[in-house]
């Protein structure tokens, strides 16, 4: 196994409280799935905070941030049965790392954590 790129970032979490009074926003940037698992949680603002700074740490990974027409909606992260959280692979994603790393079978590896003003997220890249 071999890295092909890491990402982090890291967002002040009452920057994305105000952005998501914006249902524009919401819709623009996450998936259905994200949208409806957020209503299991009543802190909104670190829930999708969290998930902004995946798909940035994501982009951030992949070397070429938003550009080659990746979109937020692009990147999806859901959780696991125990809570753990991952990256839900997309054929757009395969296809970018394809072009720019000449891999078919990647790992990509999520670790998020909040607390009360900022939201981290951390994204590790590698072959099988």
């Amino acid at each position: 196994m071999k890295i092909l790129g890491i990402g982090v970032d890291i967002i002040q979490n009452k920057r994305i409280k105000s952005l998501i009074k914006n249902k524009n926003f919401i819709s623009r940037t996450f998936s259905p799935k994200e949208i409806k698992f957020s209503q299991k949680y009543s802190n909104k603002t670190n829930y999708f905070s969290k998930r902004f700074a995946a798909k940035e740490s994501l982009a951030k990974s992949l070397g070429s941030g938003f550009r080659d027409n990746l979109n937020f909606k692009d990147i999806e992260i859901l959780n696991d049965k125990k809570g753990k959280p991952f990256f839900s692979k997309s054929r757009k994603i395969d296809v970018i790392v394809n072009k720019k790393f000449k891999v078919k079978k990647y790992d990509l590896f999520l670790s998020i954590s909040d607390e009360k003003d900022y939201s981290i997220a951390f994204t590790t890249l590698q072959t099988k």
